[in-house]
């Protein structure tokens, strides 16, 4: 913030990455001078992932080694996050590990743990419960994974069928996430010339405006992938490569009917798992087939099983539903509309990127996708609050909160800027009852004004970066205030006095 120019700014980053490029390095010396002077010292690795790849991918990573530190553990974390995987785990590291701790909510890799103690658990662990679970690791109190060849079993007796059916769910999710966000960015700039101006015989027309609409939305926009996007990458979480084509597939028919989001979720999952008992069917066939599964017989009858039934059976009444849905959005008003900006905001705030958050930023999504742009204002809105109103309170009422406390504090106000709900996480971890119901409250009433006052917001992120697009801005700004500033002096009144 002190940088006078921008070659300052690059020599401070430089020097930053420097010094993290030389922590690493020391580190790395310290594990092989331990495995080579110890030969009780335990060796744990770990992955994390989250659906988006963004906060709790390295929120976990950072909890988990932070601990390790502490507790003095030789370990290793890889991070399956937006840009990629870093600090990959090498065959040689997996095979000295005592012990791998996989803490996603999305696909990984599995099939290299073959014959380790792996512990599965959703990334939220990572960031809630580092101890035990590196307690765990260290104790080998996991199953042993046993490897299949193919990805589609890489879940263990240790994942409930909720939390398959949640990782199946946010992988199709973040992978649609950017068409949604470039997407939605493009088309809501095309309004900047005017709410018509993409239609050639408005008087508003204009051809930029035109050719930002086409290639965010149009026939062949990025919009047009959403439903296909989400249900390939459902299909293929769950069969692997396979499930892929065939979910793309009964995604598109989805799609073309008119069944929108909920035709992609069910295709997704029909394909997956049809290409699942394709796999299991095929299993009996000679070894001379093997060479064709994935190229003929999984696509091929994967793609006509599933689009049979999506023509057939599913698309005609969910795109009957989906029609009810979206003329009910439409028709929201007065208190209707608020108590659903009040519920959907809430939703943000109570797990903060967990099953909740993500079920109500999809309903904003597909609100969006129906043409009605309330709902996601409040959605937005009601994401916002936590970490704003977490950034208010260790503002305005330091004594309550620890002094690494009122350091991060100060981080929350560009996180909860950028519409990054985790940034409130750590403190809903070390205090949840006050925090979380002090968030849920604030961001509720936040998403309560922001239907009350009709804020359609056409882009699906972006936080105060996308707030020039909303209709009324200033009204949208104050009820983010509003509901901050509630969440702030809730914290503020409800907290203890701190030692």
């Amino acid at each position: 913030m002190a940088a006078a120019t921008k070659e300052e700014i690059v020599a401070i980053i430089n020097q930053k990455e420097m010094n993290v490029a030389e922590d690493e390095k020391r580190e790395a010396e310290v594990r092989e001078q331990r495995s080579s002077t110890s030969s009780v010292s335990k060796k744990i690795l770990a992955v994390t992932a989250c659906p988006t790849g963004i906060a709790h991918t390295y929120m976990a990573a950072d909890a988990l080694k932070a601990k390790a530190k502490e507790m003095d553990i030789d370990f290793k974390v890889e991070t399956n996050g937006s840009t990629g995987i870093k600090n990959a785990l090498t065959a040689e590291e997996i095979a000295e590990a005592d012990a791998i701790i996989v803490a996603a909510d999305k696909q990984v890799e599995m099939d290299r743990f073959d014959g380790k103690h792996v512990l599965i658990v959703p990334v939220a662990q990572g960031l809630r419960k580092p101890e035990e679970l590196l307690n765990r690791a260290v104790n080998q109190d996991a199953p042993i994974y046993k490897g299949s060849g193919n990805e589609s079993k890489k879940e263990t007796s240790s994942s409930s069928v909720g939390q398959q059916i949640y990782k199946h769910l946010m992988s199709g999710v973040s992978n649609m996430l950017p068409f949604v966000v470039g997407g939605g960015i493009l088309i809501a700039l095309s309004f900047f010339f005017g709410i018509e101006a993409s239609d050639p015989t408005s008087p508003e027309y204009n051809p930029i405006a035109k050719a930002l609409n086409d290639i965010g939305g149009g026939k062949m926009g990025a919009f047009f992938f959403l439903v296909p996007v989400l249900a390939g990458y459902i299909a293929s979480s769950i069969a692997d490569r396979p499930g892929f084509a065939p979910g793309m597939v009964g995604g598109l028919l989805a799609a073309q009917a008119g069944a929108g989001f909920l035709g992609g979720l069910i295709a997704g999952f029909l394909a997956g798992y049809i290409v699942l008992g394709l796999k299991k069917l095929f299993s009996k066939l000679p070894q001379a087939f093997e060479g064709i599964k994935p190229v003929l017989l999984y696509p091929v009858f994967g793609m006509l099983i599933t689009g049979l039934l999506m023509i057939m059976v599913i698309n005609e009444p969910l795109t009957l539903l989906n029609q009810g849905l979206t003329d009910w959005l439409q028709s929201l008003s007065g208190s209707n509309a608020i108590l659903l900006g009040i519920l959907l905001a809430g939703m943000m705030a109570v797990d903060m990127g967990g099953p909740l958050n993500k079920a109500a930023f999809t309903f904003g999504i597909a609100a969006i996708e129906a043409q009605s742009f309330g709902p996601h204002a409040a959605v937005m809105a009601g994401g916002m609050v936590p970490p704003l109103g977490i950034a208010l309170a260790t503002t305005f009422f330091k004594h309550k909160f620890t002094e690494l406390e009122r350091k991060s504090g100060f981080t929350n106000y560009f996180m909860g800027a950028s519409f990054i709900t985790e940034g409130a996480i750590p403190f809903a971890a070390a205090d949840p009852i006050r925090v979380i119901v002090s968030s849920v409250i604030g961001a509720a009433t936040a998403g309560g004004l922001s239907m009350a006052f009709k804020i359609t917001l056409p882009a699906p992120h972006g936080g105060v970066f996308v707030i020039p697009l909303v209709n009324h801005p200033i009204l949208y700004l104050l009820a983010i205030v509003i509901g901050s500033l509630i969440t702030a002096l809730l914290l503020g009144f409800w907290k203890k006095k701190q030692l």
